[in-house]
């Protein structure tokens, strides 16, 4: 790890300056409505390209939480350099997700067990089959505990990270036929740079998009009323 590589091209922040636990969300203001309600003395350390990220304490642990955009091209940028330049240990994702089955309602968390994937992301690593990106069990297992502790909504399953949104083929829907629950498009390659560079990450969802069912949350609702995955990742970190 090498804090002369600091700060970087897209994070503005000296290397002591990101807690050894992050936590990402697409939206940067999702990240900074975070660091708003639940932080005390946070700091901004990052806007560059809008991309907000915060350093504060909950409940005596230091915790930064910081944006990362959209897919998993964006999502590898940043937690390439937060894993291998500042030397961040876990990497928690909490975001929204479509559900690929009919069980998950609006408002239900998913806690990604594993994540399928139509990206070529992983080829830069030349593996000799296809890699299946995994979560770290002991994030995963903290997350159940803190979830049913406080009577939270939850499944943990597969996910699927896919490299567009608008997908005019429908072809994504087939994957529930085979268990997958939900439809995102960062997971794959934040769990491919956590193995590749020895480190932890999960990722939360909260279902946003009955795909199913065609039933769909607000943006408002998206940013701000999506809380409890908040508070599980804060939890666990």
């Amino acid at each position: 790890m090498s804090r002369e590589q600091t700060p970087t091209a897209h994070i503005h922040a000296q290397y002591d300056e990101i807690a050894k636990t992050v936590i990402m969300c697409g939206d940067p203001l999702r990240a900074k409505f975070i660091a708003d309600k639940y932080l005390t003395d946070s700091v901004l350390f990052n806007e560059v390209r809008g991309m907000l990220g915060f350093t504060g304490m909950y409940r005596g642990k230091r915790v930064s939480v910081m944006g990362h955009g959209m897919g998993i091209p964006s999502i590898g940028i940043y937690s390439y350099e937060l894993f291998n330049f500042y030397d961040v240990d876990q990497i928690v994702r909490v975001g929204t997700a479509g559900a690929l089955s009919a069980e998950m309602q609006l408002g239900d968390m998913l806690f990604a067990q594993a994540a399928c994937t139509d990206s070529d992301y992983g080829h830069q690593y030349g593996f000799p089959a296809r890699f299946a990106p995994i979560a770290d069990f002991g994030l995963l297992e903290s997350a159940v505990r803190v979830a049913r502790e406080n009577g939270f909504q939850f499944q943990v399953g597969n996910i699927y990270s896919a490299d567009v949104f608008y997908d005019e083929s429908d072809k994504q829907m087939k994957w529930g036929k085979f268990g997958v629950k939900a439809v995102e498009m960062e997971s794959a390659g934040l769990y491919i740079n956590a193995a590749a560079s020895g480190k932890k990450a999960l990722t939360i969802c909260t279902i946003s998009d009955q795909l199913v069912h065609r039933k769909y949350a607000s943006a408002e609702e998206r940013r701000s009323s999506f809380t409890n995955m908040m508070k599980v990742a804060l939890e666990i970190a």
